[in-house]
């Protein structure tokens, strides 16, 4: 009878409210289980590694990362997930479904997360702002990839060479420079690229299309990285700066130019044979 009446204030009643906020639970563990938020109280340690959590189920889910347990299994390509959570997510790539929409342009997303980054577009809401520099981010992912330019922390690291990245898509791209691996492919002429942006820039030369227009002087640019580029020049913008001279440069190119002087290298000179 006991256990009736605890479930039937589901449905009813939350007697127990935190002194702390305005939060309140039908259940007495809730509110204990609640109240460890505001004395920071984290009383299920790892065993491995030492690292405390609130509650007994988060301390499970983080023990699966050294265990390497993968318990939920996708029944349609086999792909295994620690949590279910994420494989109910993984599954919208095979169904399709995209549960949430933005209410402003109606596009759809398979991720609530995904959707309220992409509000952030018509909000224009940029909360997470670096200490470093005036910049803002949406999102706090883009924050912290952000804040590795000014530590130059590189935590991507390449199995076949030495080169570090500070972000794992970055990394990705460049290991197609090892396998050799070029997964976009022109629909005019099937030349095949290693990244988007290639394809893009190639894709031009076909439809002469340049819909990036400079408010400045009218140049008009198939990519909008080379609309950033040449708007430098009306902004005085010079983000490229040499290490030995301070000297500063609006194109990376420019700067590698320069660098040769101090190398003392004549990289446009040819030997003329006899």
């Amino acid at each position: 009878m006991c256990n009736l009446k605890r479930h039937e204030r589901i449905h009813t009643e939350k007697i127990y409210s935190c002194s702390d906020c305005a939060a309140s639970f039908s259940l007495l563990c809730k509110l204990k289980r609640h109240e460890r938020i505001h004395k920071g109280e984290k009383p299920y340690s790892c065993s491995d590694c030492g690292k405390s959590f609130s509650r007994r189920g988060h301390l499970k889910t983080h023990e699966q990362k050294h265990t390497g347990e993968k318990p939920y299994s996708c029944s349609d390509c086999g792909k295994s997930f620690s949590l279910l959570g994420h494989l109910k997510i993984h599954q919208y790539i095979h169904t399709g479904e995209k549960p949430y929409s933005c209410s402003d342009c109606g596009k759809s997303f398979s991720r609530l997360g995904h959707l309220k980054t992409h509000e952030q577009k018509h909000t224009g809401e940029k909360p997470y702002s670096c200490s470093d520099c005036v910049k803002c981010f949406a999102t706090s992912t883009e924050l912290k990839v952000h804040q590795r330019t000014h530590t130059g922390e590189k935590p991507y690291s390449c199995s076949d060479c030495v080169k570090c990245f500070p972000t794992s898509t970055r990394l990705k791209f460049h290991q197609r420079t090892h396998t050799g691996e070029k997964p976009y492919i022109c629909s005019d002429c099937a030349a095949s690229f290693s990244l988007l942006c290639n394809l893009k820039r190639h894709e031009s030369i076909h439809t002469g299309e340049k819909p990036y227009t400079c408010s400045d002087c009218a140049a008009s640019f198939s990519l909008l990285c080379n609309l950033k580029r040449h708007e430098r020049i009306h902004t005085g913008e010079k983000p490229y700066h040499c290490t030995d001279c301070e000297k500063r440069f609006y194109r990376l190119g420019h700067l590698k130019r320069h660098q040769c002087i101090h190398k003392g290298e004549k990289p446009h000179q040819f030997s003329q044979t006899s």
